[in-house]
């Protein structure tokens, strides 16, 4: 039941991630794109504030629950005498998603940082230029998350 749970918790915070990467960057951005800079950018600051704190929340959530479920089938190869052998489904979900959260903290702790000083400082070009900055990354995120969900059903992960 626990790890049913887990799992539950696991992929929902996944289509919290990757669900809201889809909005922002293929509905929210190109309609925010016919207001003025000023509110264009502000507005973006506001929407990227919410998500990312939302994404943070995710991102603990399948890291750990991605390290217990592994651990768990670990260690009832271990208490059965056998050996374990991470699938290699698993291994590149893995792999995968630790770039994912690498990139999902750059993008949160210094390019979000300039976007929030351009904002506080009323600098419209520069809020400009880390909104580019966020949008390239968000989308390199997004293919590592598609991904991610190719390979959980295409390997039976």
């Amino acid at each position: 039941m626990l790890y049913n749970a887990l799992k539950l918790a696991h992929v929902l915070s996944i289509m919290v991630w990757i669900g809201g990467m889809v909005f922002a960057h293929y509905f929210l951005r190109p309609a925010a794109q016919a207001l003025e800079p000023p509110q264009r950018v502000r507005l973006m600051h506001d929407v990227l504030q919410r998500f990312l704190a939302a994404v943070g929340v995710a991102v603990v959530i399948v890291l750990g629950s991605g390290l217990w479920m592994i651990g768990r089938v670990a260690r009832q190869a271990a208490q059965s005498g056998g050996t374990f052998s991470m699938p290699l489904g698993w291994t590149l979900m893995a792999t995968l998603g630790l770039v994912m959260i690498a990139i999902f903290g750059h993008i949160r702790f210094a390019l979000f940082k300039r976007l929030q000083r351009a904002v506080s400082a009323g600098n419209w070009p520069d809020g400009g230029k880390a909104l580019g900055s966020i949008r390239t990354w968000v989308a390199v995120n997004l293919v590592l998350g598609v991904a991610v969900v190719v390979i959980a059903f295409l390997m039976k992960a």
